[in-house]
């Protein structure tokens, strides 16, 4: 089913989803149902699953000789969203990048998708490789998200790469969601500007919207106000990562390019251990989620990162 009608068939209640990353090559699967299996109680009606782009290993060579190779290190989103499916009977939204993938291989992936059942899917530019400053294309790869919102919704109507005169049946249309942001993209050099190409994304076909994670409602409110002037209509999901450790201080803003409230600094830089801040973290989303089920909010997305015992305790308080 579609995450636009698992929205329209609750009614305005507010449901929970969680999106988790695909162990490292090598590793089974049993740890990722682990972390996902405390969470099902409170009955996700779809779960989303990452995708890592490739990035740079160094191997040494002897002689002081060091080999570069390309790797994935989390490879396998598709066959863990169709494990997901299987084990839990609920929809999976395997992510889409631009980085990474040429446009075949993003057509290959959109036709295993239709394949095992797989209705809905996030399209996302995607990071600049590691140890790279800017995000460059992929040879043949697209640039933009919204290039690759383009192109699910051709596929979905049976236009491929190199057939375009066939059309299938409109029920193989994808449910696509894209990212927004409260506190705008690293990229963009305004908020007006961030949410214009947000529109864009949404005007050639994205379905619904999650942002990346916030620890002020403020700014989420603020950000789906200004979305709904620009004339956004399409949910907007807030996504929610209990902070756990005293070390999330600094790498959430490094990596997210987030800010965090002073109130919520101050209460973890005094905390005496991680265990008290992982507390910190846990009460700090409850009253945040409360807040936004107040306003009404369609889901509340959860990034596990691997770990679900906060988030058990967060959504035991709301669900």
């Amino acid at each position: 089913m579609k995450i636009t009608d698992h929205i329209k068939n609750a009614n305005g209640k507010t449901l929970f989803s969680l999106e988790v990353v695909p162990p490292q090559k090598g590793i089974g699967i049993e740890d990722l149902y682990t972390n996902i299996d405390p969470l099902m109680e409170f009955k996700p009606p779809f779960i989303d699953v990452t995708t890592s782009r490739e990035e740079y290993i160094y191997i040494d060579k002897g002689n002081g000789l060091m080999e570069r190779r390309i790797t994935r290190m989390r490879p396998g989103t598709l066959g863990i969203c169709a494990a997901i499916q299987h084990k839990y009977n609920v929809d999976t939204v395997p992510h889409l990048l631009c980085g990474g993938f040429t446009k075949e291989e993003t057509e290959y992936l959109l036709v295993d998708c239709m394949y095992l059942g797989i209705d809905n899917v996030m399209a996302l530019r995607g990071d600049a490789m590691k140890g790279h400053q800017y995000f460059e294309p992929t040879p043949g790869g697209h640039a933009s998200a919204m290039d690759l919102v383009h192109q699910i919704n051709d596929l979905g109507r049976g236009k491929y790469l190199h057939n375009q005169d066939e059309e299938c049946d409109e029920l193989n249309k994808f449910c696509i969601g894209v990212a927004g942001y409260p506190e705008k993209h690293m990229e963009a050099p305004s908020m007006n500007y961030d949410l214009k190409w947000l529109k864009e994304k949404v005007d050639a076909g994205a379905d619904y919207i999650v942002t990346q994670m916030f620890f002020d409602n403020k700014k989420y409110i603020e950000f789906v106000t200004k979305a709904r002037e620009m004339g956004i209509t399409v949910p907007i999901i807030p996504g929610i990562k209990p902070i756990a450790t005293k070390r999330h201080l600094k790498l959430l803003p490094q990596v997210f390019k987030i800010d965090l409230p002073e109130e919520l600094i101050n209460e973890v830089e005094a905390a005496k251990n991680n265990e008290a801040v992982k507390q910190i973290g846990i009460e700090w989303s409850i009253a945040q989620c409360k807040e936004l089920l107040d306003f009404g909010v369609p889901v509340l997305h959860f990034y596990s990162m691997g770990k679900s015992d906060n988030i058990k305790k967060v959504a035991g308080e709301l669900f």
